[in-house]
């Protein structure tokens, strides 16, 4: 890779960023996975130390650590996918390095949740709902910090529908809401466990013949009922993984009751639905809406926004709520 001449006081974060210690020490020893520089302050240039997968002695890892305590070794900003990558499978790591922009987080939690997710909904046993957990700690932090990070996570949607992609799409646009309606009123406790709930609403779904999930035919009746269970096998499932907060498991319960007594499974009057039963509702039926499916195509955010406006089944302030943020 070519060296970029830099003048004296040139912006170095505009195309590069700063390599914090702690993540060059996460990376393989003695094969970087991106090409890193050295500022010389001498010419005030950024020269080329290392290429992607080049291996490296302990003598020169030895150098590259020290000038990295100094500040002094930047990787692009074009490589950002391959960092990304690396920092999602060690979340935490987001919360050290100081050089990543806002923007450049909120894609590091998208893949890094929706892959912990993935893995959660393919094997649901606890060791692994302990992974997601403690990635998930790491987001409410990140968040518990500035509330208005928010803004750029829900920027990143998933297109495209999975139950991965629909519990993360869920996460942040259910955050975002949550944070818009709790603003001045916010408990650690309260935000870590409606995040979850948020995450993993639809586990039940992962326990759901996939042909039928992605049949783009109307489901029969026995189709239908299998449909139906997936509110009461993810409550059970979360269970039987000790999960006993009533902020997670009415989540996973209530999402598709509906203040009108038509939702299902237990078709709850309004006034027993829990609140966050409700907010659930409105973020998976609007998430739901705006992303390709099997059997519908995604409807644009306003279009969706205004079909759950005008359906009696959807808590309207909410809905109200939902509509000023996104306009914001």
């Amino acid at each position: 890779m070519p060296k970029k001449d830099l003048e004296p006081n040139e912006d170095l974060h505009e195309e590069y960023y700063q390599v914090s210690p702690v993540i060059l020490e996460s990376f393989p020893k003695f094969r970087l996975p991106l090409d890193t520089f050295v500022f010389r302050e001498q010419v005030a240039q950024l020269i080329p130390l290392t290429q992607a997968g080049q291996r490296i002695s302990a003598e020169q890892r030895q150098i590259i650590l020290d000038k990295c305590a100094q500040g002094l070794v930047f990787v692009a900003r074009k490589d950002h996918p391959v960092y990304a990558e690396h920092i999602s499978k060690q979340l935490d790591l987001v919360l050290v390095d100081s050089s990543l922009k806002s923007s450049e987080i909120a894609l590091i939690f998208q893949q890094g949740l929706t892959d912990r997710l993935n893995a959660f909904f393919e094997q649901p046993v606890a060791s692994v709902f302990l992974t997601l957990q403690t990635d998930l700690l790491v987001l409410t932090e990140y968040l518990w910090q500035d509330p208005y990070r928010i803004k750029n996570l829900r920027k990143n949607i998933w297109k495209e529908h999975s139950l991965a992609n629909h519990g993360v799409n869920s996460l942040f646009m259910g955050l975002a809401l949550y944070l818009r309606l709790n603003d001045g009123d916010l408990r650690r406790k309260h935000l870590d466990e409606v995040s979850m709930g948020l995450l993993v609403h639809d586990l039940g779904m992962s326990k759901i013949p996939p042909f039928i999930r992605a049949k783009t035919q109307p489901l029969s009746r026995d189709e239908l009922e299998k449909i139906r269970e997936h509110c009461w096998i993810g409550g059970k499932t979360l269970h039987s993984l000790e999960v006993r907060s009533d902020l997670i498991l009415k989540q996973a319960l209530e999402h598709h009751e509906r203040l009108d007594g038509k939702g299902y499974p237990q078709k709850l009057p309004g006034k027993e639905i829990s609140m966050v039963g409700q907010l659930c509702a409105v973020v998976d039926s609007y998430c739901a809406m705006i992303t390709d499916r099997p059997y519908a195509e995604a409807l644009s955010s306003g279009s969706a926004l205004n079909a759950l406006s005008q359906s009696p089944g959807y808590n309207d302030k909410m809905v109200r709520a939902m509509m000023g943020m996104m306009m914001g």
